[in-house]
Formats: structure tokens, C-alpha cells, sequence
């Protein structure tokens, strides 16, 4: 497991153990800034970044795990946000910005990050802001980065692709003229003038010309 993507020797270690003291963090990043915050109190460093503590005003549902390889967004909630996060969820341009949740193992009572894993990491899609007398109340939905292996690429085997891809790249600069090109198959000898396809073994493979 300490070989896989985002888990180090020390994750790997505290996964182990029977008991652990974990905290989830997100980062959320809007074109201005980006929003650090974590579901426990006081302040976590992870990556030297500061991740302000949120408690039970951050509410995150639930994470699907399967074997198989499907997408499954995300949805956290932000309750009594400051002024300077609802001006992000209010001016912001933040669709298709990058989301990434990540679980923080913290030494016994305190706020000392001993190791960190990526669990989730997506895109920003909708934002939906609910305000009362107990403050504004922010809903990010989001999605799972897998859900670009459901889209169809734009890209063909052409030429204008390859060259939009890799400039000066000629590896297909032929494809054009091959898919017009008529190719005989015949005996030996047989010029095209000649071919009839009415012939019933005009394909002998053991008569090719070459």
C-alpha cells in the first residue's frame, strides 16, 4: 500500500493501527484564492499549507468505494461562512475548479499532522447558497475527475489533429490520401486495367505479386 499513488510509508503505517485521530481537510480552488478549511478545530499544516479548522459547520456526505471504476461526486456544506468565502461562492468563477479532499492522521490531542493521504479529488460543478439568521449555508457539488473517461474525445487520427497535438509532427499527413487510395489484390502480372472482381479467386494470397 505505501507504494500507491498519495499514500506514503507513514499513511500506510497508520492505517494499520487500531486507533487513529483523523480530520478531513479540503481544498477548494477559486481563481482568487484558495479555501482551506478542515472538519476539527484550530489550525492543520498539511504541505505547508494552513487548513482553518470548520468543525460540525463542515458537513461532507458520503464517499463511494467500489471495485469497479465509476464516478462518484461528492457534496460538502459549508454552514455560517465568513464574508470572504460567500464572496467567492458569489463572484467567483468556479465550475471545473479543482476540489481536493484529503484525510489528516493527527497525533493524540492535538493538532500535529504526523501523515496525510488524498482520498477524493474533483471538480467544482454547482454552488447553492441558503441564508437565514444563522448565516449563510453553502452546498458544493461536485465531481469525481473519473467522469472524463465517460466523455468522447474530440481527437481523430488526422493529420489536423496530430498537428494541433504535436506541431510539425507528420506521422499521419498521408491518412487523407490513403483512405481515397484503391489498392488491387490480384495474380501475378494483373494490372489494374485488367482486374475483373468477378474473378473468384482473384485474393490468392499465395499468388500475390510481391
Amino acid at each position: 500500500m505505501a507504494t500507491r499513488a498519495g499514500i506514503d510509508t507513514k499513511a500506510a503505517l497508520r492505517l494499520t493501527q487500531d486507533y487513529q485521530e483523523i480530520k478531513f481537510a479540503i481544498k477548494a480552488e477559486f481563481d482568487t484564492d484558495d479555501v482551506l478549511l478542515h472538519t476539527g478545530g484550530g489550525n492543520l499544516v498539511i504541505a505547508g499549507e494552513t487548513y482553518e479548522g470548520a468543525g460540525t459547520l463542515l458537513a461532507i456526505s458520503d464517499i463511494e468505494d467500489s471495485k469497479e471504476l465509476k464516478s462518484a461526486g461528492v457534496t460538502f456544506q459549508l454552514s455560517g461562512m465568513n464574508a470572504e468565502v460567500l464572496g467567492y461562492a458569489l463572484t467567483e468563477n468556479y465550475q471545473n475548479r479543482p476540489i481536493t479532499m484529503f484525510l489528516a492522521f493527527c497525533s493524540g490531542g492535538t493538532d500535529h499532522v504526523d501523515s496525510y493521504m488524498t482520498v477524493y479529488k474533483g471538480r467544482m460543478i454547482q454552488i447553492e447558497i441558503a441564508d437565514d439568521v444563522n448565516g449563510a449555508t453553502i452546498t458544493l457539488q461536485t465531481e469525481n475527475r473519473l467522469i472524463d473517461l465517460r466523455k468522447p474525445s474530440n481527437y481523430r487520427y488526422t493529420n489536423e489533429s496530430q498537428q494541433y497535438l504535436y506541431a510539425g509532427d507528420t506521422s499521419l499527413d498521408q491518412v487523407a490520401k490513403v483512405s481515397q487510395m484503391q489498392v488491387f489484390w490480384g495474380r501475378k502480372g494483373m494490372s489494374p486495367d485488367k482486374f475483373d472482381p468477378r474473378q473468384k479467386d482473384y485474393l490468392d494470397i499465395d499468388q500475390f505479386p510481391f
